[in-house]
């Protein structure tokens, strides 16, 4: 076994059947989770949808490990939709103030494991207690290099776009013929960021949300069918050995 998995994965289990399989030469670069199934994971045990949110936050730190270990380089969380703003208040408070608490334990994780935090999305519309821990915690994290965390915060796959192109429109930079696809990727909030190789979606939904709607042109999906709070590092492993048996084609033809 890889010297990084000491101790993350028991000798002998699934996990580490599953990670001997893995071939290391072809993992994704990128790899995008749409963390869907908190209310439901409360609902079965008769908690409040609060409760499925915090051992949500449990099952973030083991994807950001799992992807950390194996050597993906770029990791973007699904966080927070414009459209999950139509919640109950209560619960979106709840959300906010969740995840400006877990942000104020990160520094240590970060740092020690060279990670990198980048907020996607409208920050105008964040809270601002949230949006300046979340600010404090990037500039702290600028440097790290082992893997880039993108955390998708307030964000509208089609507002992304309107927002390239309103951009464009701003700087008054180009003549409208001149606007091809690497001039509106230029300005998406992932601009220098590599498009996904895979995408993860819990709880089974057959649908992507209006998340990344651009970067997923020619993503692999995978869906299961796991609540996000019952997902673990195996679950990360199966979706990358799935990952790996399918032929990428880009629109073009098969090899076979």
């Amino acid at each position: 076994m890889r010297p990084e998995w000491d101790g993350f994965v028991e000798p002998g289990s699934k996990e580490e059947e599953l990670l001997l399989r893995i071939d290391f030469d072809r993992l994704p670069q990128h790899v995008a989770i749409i963390m869907d199934g908190n209310g439901r994971w409360a609902r079965q045990r008769n908690l409040p949808r609060v409760e499925g949110h915090r051992a949500g936050a449990k099952s973030v730190q083991e994807a950001v490990e799992t992807a950390a270990r194996l050597g993906i380089s770029y990791l973007t969380l699904f966080a927070f939709s414009k459209e999950n703003w139509k919640r109950p208040r209560k619960e979106v408070n709840t959300l906010w103030r969740l995840l400006e608490e877990y942000s104020k334990k990160q520094d240590k994780v970060m740092l020690e494991n060279n990670l990198r935090l980048k907020v996607i999305g409208e920050r105008e519309g964040i809270p601002a207690r949230t949006r300046r821990e979340l600010e404090r915690l990037e500039k702290l994290t600028a440097q790290g290099e082992r893997m880039t965390i993108l955390l998708a915060l307030n964000y509208s796959g089609r507002e992304e776009i309107v927002h390239a192109c309103r951009e464009i429109v701003r700087q008054n930079l180009l003549r409208s013929d001149e606007i091809d696809e690497e001039t509106i990727t230029k300005f998406l909030y992932t601009a220098g960021i590599p498009d996904p190789d895979l995408l993860i979606r819990t709880s089974g939904e057959m649908r992507i949300s209006n998340f990344l709607l651009w970067q997923m042109a020619y993503t692999e999906l995978w869906i299961t069918p796991v609540l996000w709070p019952d997902f673990r590092k195996i679950h990360f492993l199966e979706a990358v050995l799935e990952y790996q048996r399918r032929e990428r084609r880009f629109g073009g033809l098969g090899s076979n």
